[in-house]
Formats: C-alpha cells, sequence, structure tokens
C-alpha cells in the first residue's frame, strides 16, 4: 500500500473512532522516519454542531485532557487496524498550531476572535480580525493605525467570499486590545 492510500485509510479509521466525541481529525500526515513510520494526527474541536444561525462566537481549543483521550482513541484505533502496515510507528497526536495554514471554513470558524492575515486572489494581503464565518466567506474588521479598543469601531469591516481567499494565517498575538490573551 502506498503512503497516499495508507494516509487515506488512516484518516478514514480515526476520525471513525472519534465520532461523537467532540474531537475531528483536521489532519494524518504519514512519513517514514528510517525503518520507523511517523504518524501525525492534527485533532481539533469539532463545529459540526454549531447552530449554523451563530457566525460570530468563540470556538475554545481542546484543552490537554480532551487530546490526551483523543491519543488514547487514536492510539488504540491504530493498534487494531492493519493500515499502519507490518512495521512499528512513532504517533504524534496534537492540536494545529498557529504556524499551520487555514484552508477549509470549519478551520476559520474555529479561529473567530483572532487575528489573520488573509492572501486574496483579487489583491494584497489584508490582516484583521476574524468576527464571523459563514457559508458566502468570512468577515474580518480592520483599523488603520492599530487595533479597536472595548466600544471603539474599527475602520473597516472586510467581507471576503471563499473564492477571493488564496490562504490565511493565524498571527501570534502577545497582548490583546480586549484583555484576551491566546
Amino acid at each position: 500500500m502506498d503512503t497516499r492510500a495508507r494516509t487515506e485509510l488512516l484518516t478514514q479509521e480515526v476520525a471513525q473512532a472519534l465520532q461523537g466525541s467532540g474531537v475531528v481529525v483536521d489532519e494524518v500526515v504519514v512519513q517514514q522516519a528510517g525503518r520507523r513510520r511517523l504518524v501525525r494526527v492534527f485533532v481539533a474541536r469539532d463545529v459540526e454542531g454549531l447552530d449554523p444561525g451563530d457566525t460570530t462566537s468563540v470556538v475554545e481549543p481542546l484543552t490537554l485532557d480532551e487530546i490526551a483521550e483523543a491519543t488514547r482513541t487514536v492510539s488504540d484505533t491504530l493498534d487494531a487496524s492493519d493500515a499502519t502496515g507490518q512495521g512499528p510507528y512513532t504517533l504524534e497526536v496534537s492540536s494545529p498550531g498557529v504556524d499551520r495554514p487555514l484552508g477549509s471554513p470549519a478551520q476559520f470558524r474555529r479561529n473567530v476572535g483572532r487575528l489573520l492575515t488573509v492572501g486574496r486572489t483579487d489583491g494584497g494581503p489584508v490582516t484583521g480580525r476574524l468576527v464571523s464565518v459563514d457559508g458566502d466567506g468570512v468577515r474580518l474588521e480592520q483599523v488603520r493605525g492599530g487595533e479597536a479598543r472595548p466600544g471603539e469601531e474599527p475602520d473597516d469591516a472586510l467581507e471576503l467570499a471563499w473564492p477571493s481567499i488564496e490562504r490565511a494565517s493565524v498571527q501570534v498575538e502577545f497582548s490583546r486590545p480586549d484583555g484576551k490573551d491566546q
């Protein structure tokens, strides 16, 4: 079985094992590392159960206990599966870090409230706070010369349709203006 087919099978098996836990598979990466395989499973909070009309509430990140429980589930699933092959493997389970680009609507939805830089197909990159995500795209609030303080209105609200988003990444903030450090 080639690496791509193995990765797809592992993704299906792990996703099925995590179903109903509130945790979903964001991505599975399988790499050969000497005689072992390295299986990286990135997990995230399930946003499918959110009210479809709620496009603005903040989604809490996974806790360490939730990741630990997901790790046990994934490990048990892979141990019982023949998709990993005959050779030994090393398993890493984690949540996607801020350095991972956002691609799917669910990934954007999990990052409402965060500062993003979004590359556009029809213009240069923009940076702003992600305030809503829906079926049509995203809404960013931009402030010229810095962040809006609580009670201030942003200078610009920018609506971006999904087809106009080329890439996006979360920006690291050490001190947020609203007092919520993430």
